[in-house]
């Protein structure tokens, strides 16, 4: 059974720093690709960044390219999301995903992603 479980989420002040977590299990890694997306409220799903599994090759959305940054640990099955320089606009619901086509290149849209972990909160105050 696979399953991608979230965390790390909180309230933090802008310009803090924060590190999600997504914790990985049931699935064959070497051949995924994984991504972070965000939601706020009352706006359409948004990439954050993914990464390849086997070769950590990233690539991070535009609107946090330079202030957020991924990794992968493969000891632990997991993949992380640095967070800093924090924006209150970076408040959303952000969520983990595992794409089995890791031999068909990194996506930025959540279609391209089979399994979703449960996502985790994360709030910026001003």
């Amino acid at each position: 059974q696979v399953q991608l479980v979230a965390s790390g989420g909180g309230l933090v002040p802008a310009g803090g720093s924060l590190q999600l977590s997504c914790a990985a299990s049931g699935l064959t890694l070497s051949t995924y690709n994984m991504g972070w997306f965000r939601q706020a409220p009352g706006k359409e799903r948004e990439f954050v960044g993914a990464i390849t599994w086997n070769t950590a090759v990233t690539t991070i959305g535009d609107s946090v390219k330079d202030r957020f940054t991924i990794y992968r640990d493969k000891a632990k099955n997991s993949m992380y999301l640095q967070m800093s320089s924090l924006k209150p606009e970076d408040t959303a619901v952000y969520s983990c995903a595992a794409d089995p086509r890791g031999w068909s290149g990194l996506k930025k849209y959540g279609e391209g992603y089979d399994y979703w972990g449960q996502g985790t909160q994360v709030i910026v105050s001003s």
